[in-house]
């Protein structure tokens, strides 16, 4: 691993993350780890059942799974990813659930 600031250890801010969600209220937490005028990817942890509730589609954007299971879903559908899964975010009103702690990197396109 290099010096370069835009460089993130992936599973060592996911551990932080998870500890940082147990001491919140919410039981999430978030950590921008590289963002652009075209492009932002984000660290979410949320614990077991955290709900992020349902909300409009970014132009394009992928959810991969860093640990546990999640939920993705929309009015009409849902799928359940794993760690190590990649998925497109639906072009939808969609939400995200937490079945197990779980971490995920959203990469989304700003426009």
């Amino acid at each position: 691993m290099t010096d370069h600031p835009e460089v993130s250890q992936v599973d060592t801010v996911a551990a932080e993350l998870l500890e940082e969600a147990k001491r919140h209220a919410t039981r999430r937490a978030a950590r921008t780890l590289v963002t652009g005028l075209a492009q932002r990817a984000t660290l979410i942890a949320m614990l077991e059942t955290v709900d992020l509730a349902e909300h409009d589609a970014p132009p394009a954007a992928t959810l991969q799974v860093v640990t546990g299971r999640v939920r993705l879903h929309t009015r009409d559908r849902d799928w359940v990813l794993e760690a190590g899964q990649l998925a497109a975010v639906p072009r939808q009103r969609h939400g995200l659930t937490a079945i197990t702690d779980a971490v995920v990197l959203l990469t989304v396109s700003l426009r």
